[in-house]
């Protein structure tokens, strides 16, 4: 199923990219940020959408998925994917402002909570489980509201879109991480203990399309995920974290760093009376990259840290992943002051 993932995706990603530039939708080099020297195709995150969409179907319809994971949250995937994708497209074609980019996210979350994605309870790192599901509501023709459930359910999925649309900033590096976090989520469900041979299916379909997209996204990039995509990878990672029995650490341990470093960025754009939305190379991976690393070089740091602490879920426990997310935490506090008295930054 990997292969003919990134077969597929890889494929489709050619085709997307004929496609946006004879729709003139690109990324064009315009200084700032920009590292890219010409017109580069946005829009590549519709090959991952495709690809997963169609795969998750055909399992679907041949029966291969249905069992552990409700039909309805597969159909859910799919358009809300179909709705990120939308919003994606036209705010890649039109350049919408930050506050329009929330409006596809929140419909997609939404989607997915009515499909029936829930989080019933967590783990307590101390032991045992923490309920969510204690304040329920009768919506008519929508099913059940879990308020605090569904609540924390979709500013996770918010949080993960997030997560991996701001860290879109180096070729390759969200498809990359993405494909990774699939394959942890895959060898987390192959686990005896947590023995989920579908939830494994459908991450590694994820991973799969994530790869054959890098083809032509990895460094020098051909085509980019543009707005759609970046948020998209992070919607597929969110839900896999909680359909897979709500390894949500696992998902916290491969995009710890992504995620740590947008809050330190949120706080520090935040302390500068700057919107949150701003855009500034306040990121890790562009820090990284005015400390005289290439892009390649950077994403890779990115890619090890994120599999290293991936691998460690399949052998640590509760109250260690916890002390593994602190340690996370730790470090990205000490490069977040490292890098503040960095030549670079001393001389903005």
């Amino acid at each position: 199923m990997f292969t003919t993932a990134v077969a597929l995706a890889a494929l489709l990603t050619w085709g997307v990219r004929l496609l946006m530039l004879r729709l003139s939708v690109v990324d064009a080099p315009e200084g700032g940020r920009k590292i890219h020297k010409k017109p580069i195709a946005l829009g590549g995150g519709l090959a991952i959408f495709l690809t997963c969409s169609t795969l998750m179907l055909i399992l679907l319809q041949q029966g291969k998925l249905g069992a552990d994971i409700s039909p309805k949250i597969i159909i859910g995937c799919v358009i809300a994917g179909a709705v990120l994708m939308i919003g994606g497209f036209l705010d890649d074609k039109h350049r919408w402002k930050p506050k329009k980019q929330l409006i596809a996210p929140i419909i997609a979350a939404g989607i997915i909570l009515t499909a029936g994605l829930g989080l019933e309870s967590v783990t307590n790192p101390t032991g045992g489980l923490l309920a969510l599901n204690q304040i329920r509501f009768t919506l008519e023709g929508l099913g059940n509201l879990v308020l605090f459930a569904d609540t924390v359910v979709f500013f996770w999925l918010m949080g993960m879109m997030f997560t991996t649309k701001f860290l879109d900033g180096l070729d390759g590096l969200v498809a990359g991480t993405a494909a990774i976090g699939g394959l942890m989520m895959f060898f987390v469900a192959r686990q005896p203990q947590w023995f989920q041979p579908e939830v494994a299916m459908v991450s590694l379909i994820f991973a799969g399309a994530c790869a054959g997209f890098l083809v032509w996204n990895f460094h020098p990039a051909k085509i980019f995920l543009g707005e759609g995509g970046s948020v998209y990878t992070g919607f597929m990672l969110g839900v896999l974290a909680l359909i897979s029995g709500s390894k949500i650490a696992t998902t916290l341990l491969v995009m710890g760093v992504p995620i740590l470093d947008v809050a330190r960025v949120i706080v520090t754009r935040k302390m500068k009376g700057k919107s949150i939305f701003e855009g500034d190379d306040e990121h890790l991976h562009y820090k990284l990259l005015h400390s005289g690393l290439s892009q390649k070089q950077t994403v890779y740091i990115f890619y090890g840290i994120s599999a290293l602490f991936g691998m460690s879920t399949l052998y640590l426990q509760s109250k260690e992943k916890l002390m593994a997310l602190i340690l996370l935490g730790i470090m990205m506090l000490f490069v977040g002051v490292w890098f503040s008295k960095h030549p670079y930054e001393q001389a903005k």
